[in-house]
């Protein structure tokens, strides 16, 4: 959806990225699906006619410094989710296939509540569209109940959603493989919006699946509570990872980490 609101019928809608979200130019969008010649008086009226996205429109729409033609400027901007409440309330044409979208994600995650096993299938069905093996989407799906329960426990002992999550999570990667998760992406040639998981290959995946079933072993064997323990324990379990990695790469005759985006890669040259 990001990609779609960034280039929309080749309308270029300037996007920039902030607090780890992609925020997008509310004027841009409005032009693309309207092709209003005046985009700023199109929202006011678009305000006035939908009173309580006016009310709200503080709390959805920021002032942003992004790039532009005639250099750095002050552009009036949204999140994903504030573009697309702005999206719903324009009556074109031209918004209709977002707002059918919206309709059939409500659907999906009403289903999903009732029925939770569907996510996990339509996880896989996914990821088998975007081109990953199967025993990749497997590797993968172990990973993500390993990181719920990871993230559980984090939560029962006082670390805090955002900030202490992205410290103890960079904490496993520096001790394990000696990089951060930013240094990581870079590896890759991956922008910092992207799931660092999704560019791993199988190898790279059970090491840090390996990391984090460690870290949750620690944290209720130690009975580890707030962030400096948290962190401690992190730093260890990134101690056997690392000493796994290392064994792995004396057997292999190179290293773990590539610059290989597993998406393009197949399990003929993944060891």
């Amino acid at each position: 959806m990001d990609n779609t609101l960034a280039l929309f019928e080749e309308k270029e809608i300037r996007k920039t990225w902030k607090d780890n979200k992609w925020y997008f130019s509310v004027e841009d969008v409005v032009y693309a699906l309207t092709d209003s010649k005046d985009p700023k008086q199109y929202i006011n009226k678009l305000r006035k006619r939908d009173k309580l996205l006016g009310q709200g429109w503080v709390q959805i729409v920021h002032t942003l410094r992004m790039d532009t033609k005639g250099g750095k400027q002050n552009i009036n901007c949204a999140d994903t989710e504030g573009i697309l409440r702005i999206i719903q309330s324009i009556p074109s044409r031209k918004a209709e296939p977002f707002r059918r979208w919206l309709a059939m994600v409500g659907n999906e995650r009403i289903e999903e509540i009732n029925n939770p096993e569907l996510a996990m299938n339509r996880m896989k069905l996914l990821y088998e569209k975007k081109g990953y093996s199967k025993s990749w989407i497997e590797q993968r799906e172990r990973g993500i109940i390993t990181r719920h329960n990871l993230t559980d426990e984090w939560k029962s002992r006082g670390a805090l959603l955002g900030k202490d999550y992205a410290i103890l999570t960079n904490e496993i990667y520096n001790s394990g493989f000696g990089i951060s998760a930013k240094e990581y992406k870079k590896i890759k040639g991956i922008h910092e919006s992207k799931n660092l998981r999704d560019s791993m290959s199988n190898i790279e995946l059970a090491l840090t699946n390996l990391g984090e079933a460690t870290a949750v072993e620690f944290h209720q064997n130690n009975d580890s509570y707030g962030l400096k323990e948290l962190k401690d324990d992190m730093s260890k379990a990134g101690n056997v990872l690392k000493t796994a990695k290392k064994e792995i790469e004396n057997e292999l005759g190179r290293s773990v980490v590539t610059s290989n985006n597993f998406q393009q890669l197949t399990d003929n040259n993944i060891q």
